[in-house]
């Protein structure tokens, strides 16, 4: 796993060791910022459940403003830590312990980009896009990155959000939403 482009591009992330976790695979990280290219410069992003820090590192390098990681994992909070160290953006990251809705309470900002990938057939990703809109936690012309199971399917209005575009991913499908 590493950054695939930008200021940071080919540094190597730390990763976890066995299958509990799943980061975003490289293929699928850079179709996801081909999609979202117009929405990341001067960004606020937020990470949620972000596991290894892969995907907000990666808005970083490609020159986002600032990012807010947040898992409620030990192992994964410690794990995003070393790898904003590794990247050396300390200065433009904020790491939360805890909920996702935690860390939509905690952040005073409003999000230009929020990436959403929680656990799979947990149920989460209903109350995720609930949360967002009930907080207004994205800009009005930000966009929400949602990764998901093929077994997943979202619709294509979730509380309030339209789909704007989806792909597929082998098993993972990415959906974009916007207001």
């Amino acid at each position: 796993m590493r950054i695939i482009s930008g200021t940071m591009k080919g540094r190597k992330l730390n990763n976890f060791k066995g299958k509990d976790i799943r980061p975003t695979a490289d293929k699928v990280k850079e179709a996801i910022f081909s999609m979202i290219a117009g929405y990341v410069n001067e960004s606020i992003v937020f990470d949620l459940f972000s596991g290894t820090g892969n995907l907000g590192l990666e808005a970083l390098s490609r020159g986002a403003a600032k990012c807010y990681f947040c898992d409620n994992s030990y192992e994964s909070v410690k794990l995003t830590r070393s790898n904003i160290e590794i990247c050396r953006a300390e200065d433009r990251s904020k790491v939360i312990s805890g909920s996702f809705e935690k860390a939509l309470l905690t952040v005073q900002e409003k999000a230009d980009v929020i990436f959403l990938d929680p656990p799979y057939r947990k149920g989460l990703m209903e109350s995720c896009f609930e949360k967002i809109s009930e907080l207004e936690s994205l800009n009005e012309n930000g966009v929400i990155v949602a990764e998901h199971g093929t077994n997943e399917v979202l619709p294509d209005v979730i509380a309030g959000f339209n789909k704007i575009r989806e792909r597929r991913y082998g098993t993972i499908l990415v959906s974009l939403y916007g207001m």
